[in-house]
This record gives C-alpha cells, structure tokens and sequence, in this order.
C-alpha cells in the first residue's frame, strides 16, 4: 500500500492513522497530513478525544524518512524537513482534546516523540524505543523536549546518549512514557478503547482545561521547535552524517 494518513470519527473518538511501507516511517508529506488531522480534530465539534495509531504490527513508529534525509543538501531543506516533526508535536500540543497514543510496536526516534507527545500512551510489552539520532550523526534535538518532558532529564539522556540501545516497554512504563502495558493486541485494543470511550463522556471544556495544565511551560515550543529543527538541519549534511546514513540504508 502506498502511505496515507486517515481519519475517522464515531460516536466523539476521533482515530488518526498513519501508515508508510517502510516500517511505518514519516516523511514530509506524511508530517504534514498528520499535523493537519490533528489540528482538524480539535475544532471538530463532533470530535471529544483522539487516538492517534499506525497501521501494522510490529513497529509503531520508525522515524524520519531515511530516503529524504539522504535528499537533503543544504540547510533549508535540512530546515524544512525537520520542521515537519515541530508541526506534529505543536499540533499535537495545542489540541485541546486529549489524544490517546495506541502504541502497538517499537518506536524510534520521531516515532518516540509521537508517543511522547500523546497526553496518554497505551502499549503492547512489543513497545521498545530507541532515540537513534546520534548514531547517524544528529541528534533528538525536535522531538527532545517532549520526550524530556515526559521522562525527565535523565531518562532523556540514557536514550539520547545510547543511541543503539533498546530500551524495552516495561522500561518505558516505568518511566512514564507509556501510561499502561499490555501483552496482546487484543487487550492494548480493549483498553484503548475503554479509555476512548469513558473520555468522549466527559467535558470538553474541562478536558480542555486539563490539558492546558498539563502543558503550562510549553507556550515557546513554537519558536524552540524551530530553533532545534534548524541544528538537525544543518547537522544532517555533514559527512559524518551522510556516511552514517549511508551504511545504515546498506544494512537494510
């Protein structure tokens, strides 16, 4: 299947999938459909929660789009492409509905910093995450501070420093990135849809107000994300980088 970003919205739960055949991966436009859907579903009146999934199995998220960091060539397009994982996580950041994260399979780098920056995060024990930045030559520097935000400095820097290192999902749970863990399909389903729909029962304005406390301190990311897609941006063109990648795609 080509990759596509869907939504669909019943009885107040509004789900957004993604899907890309190489392993669930975001390239630009999919950044840019994923940031719109979102952004569509808190205005919607009809939409009360979000849960934003993948389609698949095995991987939730795999990142950035190898193929176009390989395209990039100077520090604007270097800057562009980053700039589509600020547009997601601000999106994601200024919905005022709650969004629900179905976690099914492993997530790395961006794919970490969707899962961060969901305000409840349920996933199967398949979960494993790794922020793989630096192995290639950049680093978590978009997806950083929701990741920060949600397991704090030191767990951040584990990931970020050990760059080829799985950490699996109890790991996660324990450190706040995912809320529940299950050990089926079937039960990480149920339990995403219990929450779903328990939550499209509540208030929005009061939803809405939580969410904006849960947030406080965020209010800069608009300017911050910017500021950070910029160094991976430039960052991506060294040779380092380029050679890093390189050997990474001949891997795969």
């Amino acid at each position: 299947m080509d990759a596509y970003v869907r939504s669909a919205t019943h009885q107040g739960v509004t789900s957004i999938e993604f899907y890309h055949p190489q392993s669930n991966s975001l390239p630009s436009q999919t950044l840019k459909e994923l940031a719109a859907a979102i952004s569509r579903a808190g205005v919607d009146p009809a939409t009360k929660v979000v849960v934003l999934r993948s389609a698949g199995e095995k991987v939730f998220c795999s990142g950035a789009s190898f193929d176009e960091l390989t395209a990039i060539s100077n520090e604007a397009e270097g800057l562009a492409f980053f700039s589509g994982f600020a547009l997601v996580i601000n999106a994601m950041r200024t919905c005022p509905r709650f969004i629900i994260g179905r976690i099914q399979g492993k997530c790395v780098g961006g794919g970490v910093g969707l899962a961060a920056a969901v305000d409840y995060a349920i996933a199967t024990e398949n979960a494993d995450v790794r922020l793989s930045e630096l192995a290639v030559g950049i680093g978590p520097f978009v997806v950083g501070p929701a990741v920060e935000r949600k397991l704090g400095l030191s767990a951040f820097s584990q990931l970020s420093i050990d760059a080829q290192m799985w950490r699996n999902a109890q790991w996660a749970g324990r450190k706040g990135l995912f809320s529940e863990v299950y050990n089926s399909l079937e039960d990480l389903d149920e339990a995403v849809s219990k929450l779903a729909f328990t939550l499209s029962h509540y208030s929005p304005q009061a939803m809405h107000e939580m969410k904006k406390i849960f947030w406080k301190g965020t209010e800069h990311w608009d300017t911050l994300l910017l500021e950070r897609a910029a160094i991976s941006g430039r960052l991506i063109l060294s040779e380092h980088s380029k050679t890093a990648i390189a050997n990474f795609k001949k891997k795969t």
